[in-house]
């Protein structure tokens, strides 16, 4: 998973991880805090075809699809998501925990939590020596 994806709630990271992440956007954008219906194929008269494209709505209804037929999912509120994206991209450009949960619009402890798991994801923090 990409690091944008990873930091986005799990229904957007795989929506961005099948369909791309501007399809996962504006699913948040457009219907974030609603449930709602996925068909299990792809019509060129649905709003979900109308909002990504064809090809990403394809893709978004084969992922979510159960046997036959459609799902009902729901989509995490976009101004969250868009705080953490923009928390995670300060943190990798450098600032401090403080500073990048001030430029987010998060508090400090999500921004400190945001970054223990970053380092968790990279596996191998050089800065600390392996235990034996």
């Amino acid at each position: 998973m990409t690091s944008i994806a990873s930091s986005l709630p799990s229904v957007l990271a795989e929506i961005a991880e099948v369909a791309g992440a501007e399809a996962a956007w504006a699913l948040a954008r457009t219907q974030g805090g609603a449930t709602i219906y996925i068909p299990a194929e792809a019509d060129d008269n649905h709003w979900l075809t109308e909002l990504v494209g064809m090809e990403a709505a394809e893709k978004i209804c084969q992922h979510f699809r159960v046997g036959n037929s459609g799902a009902r999912i729901l989509i995490p509120l976009a101004k969250l998501s868009e705080q953490r994206l923009r928390l995670h991209r300060a943190l990798e450009a450098g600032m401090s925990a403080p500073q990048a949960a001030r430029a987010a619009g998060m508090h400090e402890r999500s921004a400190f939590r945001a970054r223990a798991r970053m380092r968790d994801d990279d596996e191998i923090d050089d800065r600390q020596g392996k235990l034996l």
